[in-house]
C-alpha cells in the first residue's frame, strides 16, 4: 500500500524516512560493485548516519567499500585503461571514509581514480570523453556528476593551491553550458559531441536533442557538491553559482502541478503519449531546492513550498510499504544513454525498475534535507 510516511504539515513524524529506506536496503542487500548506482546509494547511508548516529548504517556501508579496496589501496577488478566516467563516481565514496577514518588505504584507491582522471581523453576544447571508447568527443551531463564532484574534492583536500585543477574542472562545467544549455528555457540537453557525427548531435552545437531528467538532476546536484568546496576567491564560482540557480528558477517553472517532473522535459512532450512523471528526477530536483535554501543559494519563500510539494509526491507516489516492514522505491527508469538515437521513443521504451539505486539514493538525500529543515 501507499504510505505518507511524514506528513510535513506537522514536521517530522517518528518514522524517518531516510532510515526506513537504509533499513530496507540492508534487509535486501546491495550487491557491492563499483557501479556509480550502489556508489550513489551509499550516499545515502553517510546521511542515515549523519542523522541518526546509528552505527550500524556506518559499518554496513563500510563492509561494502571494504569489499571492493584491498588493504594496499588497489581497487579490486578496476581496469587502468578502461575510461568511463561512470566509474570515477565511487572516488567520493573513498574520500568519505579516508576522512573518517584516516586509513591510507581509502586515499590510495582514490588516488588511482584521480590519476585516471589526469589520462582521460578529451576533446579538442578540453572536456573529458564521457568513455573511451565508446562516446569519443562527447560529453554527457551524467558525466559532471561522476567525474567533476570527485575531481573538485580531491583538489580541496590535497590540491588546493592549484589553480590549474580548479580552471580544469571549471572548464568541464563551462563546457556543458556552453553546448547543451537551451537560452530560452534554462534547460540543458542530455549531451553534446564536439565532432558533431553521432546521430543524434545537432549540426550546429552538437547537442543532443532532448533534455532528460535524471541528467539534468545529475549536473544539478554535482553543483550543490562543487560549490560548497570551491574557493571564494577563483573567478568560476560565481559563474557555478549561477549555473546552479538558474537552472532551479528553470526546474521551478517546469514543476508540475503534481509536484513531479516529466521524464522528457521538452515543453512539446509535456503530456505527450508515453511521457510520464518519473521518480529519480523528481527526487534529485526535489533535493536541489531544499539543499539549495540551506546553502543558502536560493530564496527559501520561492522554493519551500515547491520542494515540499514535491517531497510529498515523492511519499505517495514512489514509496510502496511492504508487509515485512521494508518500503520499496518504484517509478525510476532503469537507463538513458546516448548510444541511442536520442529519440523521444527511445527515451520512454526504456523500463522502470523498482528499487533502483540511482533513485532511491536521491530520496534518501531529500529526506536528509526535510528531516533536518
Amino acid at each position: 500500500m501507499k504510505v505518507l510516511l511524514l506528513p510535513l504539515a506537522v514536521g517530522v513524524a517518528a518514522a524517518s524516512p531516510l532510515a526506513t529506506m537504509a533499513d530496507s536496503f540492508i534487509k535486501r542487500g546491495v550487491p557491492a560493485t563499483i557501479h556509480y548506482s550502489q556508489m550513489t546509494l551509499y550516499g545515502g547511508f553517510e546521511l542515515a548516519y549523519d542523522l541518526t548516529g546509528d552505527e550500524k548504517y556506518a559499518s554496513w556501508y563500510r563492509g561494502q567499500i571494504d569489499a571492493l579496496v584491498q588493504d594496499n589501496g588497489t581497487i579490486k577488478n578496476w581496469q587502468y585503461e578502461y575510461y568511463s566516467l561512470d566509474n570515477y563516481r565511487m572516488g567520493n565514496n573513498l574520500l568519505y571514509w579516508y576522512e573518517k577514518t584516516g586509513e591510507e588505504k581509502y586515499k590510495k584507491a582514490a588516488s588511482v581514480i584521480r590519476q585516471q582522471i589526469n589520462r582521460t581523453p578529451r576533446t579538442a576544447t578540453g572536456g573529458f570523453w564521457h568513455r573511451d571508447p565508446n562516446y569519443p568527443n562527447q560529453m554527457w551531463l551524467d558525466g559532471i556528476f561522476m567525474a567533476d564532484s570527485f575531481y573538485a574534492k580531491w583538489t580541496k583536500r590535497f590540491d588546493n593551491k592549484n589553480t590549474s585543477a580548479w580552471d580544469d574542472i571549471a572548464l568541464q562545467y563551462d563546457n556543458i553550458e556552453a553546448h547543451t544549455r537551451n537560452r530560452t528555457t534554462g534547460l540543458l540537453k542530455h549531451g553534446y559531441d564536439e565532432s558533431k557525427v553521432a546521430v543524434w548531435a545537432d549540426p550546429v552545437t552538437g547537442a543532443a536533442p532532448l533534455v532528460w531528467d535524471r541528467a539534468v538532476g545529475w549536473y544539478f546536484m554535482s553543483l550543490l557538491e562543487v560549490i560548497p568546496v570551491w574557493p571564494k576567491t577563483h573567478p568560476a564560482r560565481k559563474r557555478l553559482i549561477n549555473y546552479f540557480t538558474t537552472l532551479a528558477a528553470a526546474l521551478k517553472k517546469t514543476q508540475d502541478k503534481s509536484g513531479g517532473w516529466w521524464l522528457i522535459m521538452d515543453e512539446q512532450y509535456v503530456g505527450a503519449k508515453g511521457n510520464y512523471i518519473e521518480s529519480s528526477g523528481s527526487a534529485m530536483f526535489t533535493f536541489g531546492f531544499l539543499k539549495g535554501i540551506r546553502l543558502g543559494l536560493l530564496d527559501q519563500k520561492q522554493y519551500l513550498a515547491p520542494a515540499k510539494k514535491g517531497y510529498n509526491l515523492l511519499l505517495n507516489k514512489f514509496i510502496v510499504e511492504k508487509d515485512d516492514g521494508t518500503v520499496d522505491w518504484e517509478g525510476t527508469v532503469e537507463v538513458g544513454s546516448l548510444s541511442s538515437n536520442g529519440s523521444y521513443e527511445y527515451y520512454i521504451s526504456v523500463p522502470l525498475a523498482v528499487n533502483d539505486y540511482k533513485g532511491a539514493g536521491p530520496f534518501m538525500y531529500a529526506s536528509y534535507e526535510i528531516e533536518t529543515l
